[in-house]
């Protein structure tokens, strides 16, 4: 009984009720999913990162230009952000979604996360692109040279970015025990070019990170894939706005597209304040609280309720590839 009043409260029934009339009756669903959708997961958020971390400036690492400067210092914090979210799991809210894409064909969703959770979840690798890219995939950082390698898992990267990652994981500082990765003035390591994954194609080039940086676009493919989606002559029926704000273009941007094919709008979110650009229209939902225990809720019309267990043994699995 406990459970279900916390569920009520979280989603009010009147509102679950319509939202679950409109799902059933939906073909063409869209889902903007943001920080929010992982936060139960355990993650750092991007400018949250601890530990050695705290006096850097994480807008900084993210660029082209600072891989240029200091390639090992940048390659140090990817490898720590590789390592969190390798020791996270996909919440309840992942294995939702993922279930919600094999049962509506007509379902995409467009992910702003790099941490790889909701491909681990199994979710439908047609139905879900990133538009961030992902921290597990790696590619030439040469302009020649057009090297991409998918959903590498390896932790650490190379021997030399094993490195204090994380002051509760007494296994990440067997590399440089000498550290203390408590103390913010503990200057990070300095590594060259030797130290640094390099490119098996070109065999000069470094391997980057494969998500965007700041002053980057967005992948082409996957901005390619989501214009067929939205061109398409069908309406869209509804758009999921879960764990962000929605207010940075071009994501902002698609809740007025669906808007426009005739979509109503669901937003999951903490702060009742994160609202997409265009704002809330009397016809959409607003659910406020944590995505990994509503949105479960919201989609178990469909989905039916899920297994916790059977949750946890995904989580369990060798990543997809």
């Amino acid at each position: 009984m406990a459970s279900s009043a916390a569920r009520s409260s979280a989603v009010p029934h009147e509102a679950l009720e319509s939202f679950q009339q409109h799902l059933a009756r939906s073909t063409r669903i869209l889902a903007l999913l943001g920080a929010g959708l992982s936060a139960s997961s355990g993650l750092p958020t991007f400018r949250g990162a601890g530990g050695l971390w705290r006096t850097h400036d994480a807008v900084q690492l993210a660029t082209p230009e600072a891989f240029g400067r200091d390639p090992g210092l940048v390659w140090q914090f990817y490898s720590y952000r590789r390592h969190m979210a390798l020791n996270a799991k996909p919440n309840p809210a992942h294995h939702a979604l993922a279930e919600l894409a094999r049962k509506k064909e007509g379902f995409l969703a467009l992910s702003q996360n790099v941490d790889g959770l909701s491909p681990r979840a199994h979710h439908p690798a047609a139905q879900l692109k990133l538009l961030h890219g992902s921290l597990f995939d790696v590619k030439c950082s040469d302009f020649f040279c057009k090297y991409v390698e998918r959903n590498n898992y390896t932790d650490p990267i190379v021997p030399a970015l094993a490195l204090p990652t994380d002051e509760a994981d007494p296994a990440s500082r067997q590399h440089h025990r000498e550290l203390d990765i408590s103390d913010d003035s503990v200057a990070i390591p300095e590594l060259t070019y030797a130290h640094l994954p390099k490119c098996p194609a070109c065999n000069k080039g470094l391997l980057r990170p494969g998500v965007v940086w700041f002053g980057e676009q967005l992948p082409m493919d996957v901005l390619d894939s989501v214009d067929d989606f939205m061109n398409s002559p069908d309406d869209i029926d509804l758009i999921l706005v879960i764990g962000t704000s929605a207010k940075v273009y071009p994501a902002a941007g698609y809740v007025d597209m669906a808007r426009a094919k005739g979509a109503r709008v669901a937003i999951v979110n903490m702060d009742k304040n994160h609202v997409p650009a265009g704002g809330l229209y009397d016809q959409d939902w607003f659910f406020e609280g944590d995505a990994a225990q509503i949105v479960p809720e919201l989609l178990k019309s469909v989905i039916g309720e899920l297994n916790m267990d059977d949750v946890d043994d995904a989580a369990k699995e060798a990543p997809v590839t």
